[in-house]
């Protein structure tokens, strides 16, 4: 059901971008190594520039999940109630 404040009371979706940053890290990693192996420089700083960014994403996203329920609620907190103005 859409009330219309979704910008208001959205939630992030903390654990998949958790799962994504690491598959990311995973890859960039490889990358650099893999270009640094074969002589390509400028493709391996790159690959590192990216990893450093999914890094601090990364540490961003874990850092969220151990704030608690107002960043990322659990299972068991119910939808947030549409904000109500004067009518």
């Amino acid at each position: 059901m859409r009330t219309g404040s979704e910008p208001v009371t959205a939630r992030s979706a903390l654990r998949a971008r958790l799962w994504l940053c690491a598959w990311g890290v995973v890859w960039t990693v490889f990358g650099t190594v893999a270009f640094v192996l074969v002589g390509r420089p400028g493709w391996a700083a790159a690959c590192g520039a990216l990893w450093l960014v999914i890094t601090v994403d990364l540490l961003l996203v874990v850092r969220h999940l151990r704030q608690g329920p107002h960043w990322q609620p659990g299972r068991d907190v119910p939808p947030y109630r549409p904000p109500h103005g004067p009518p």
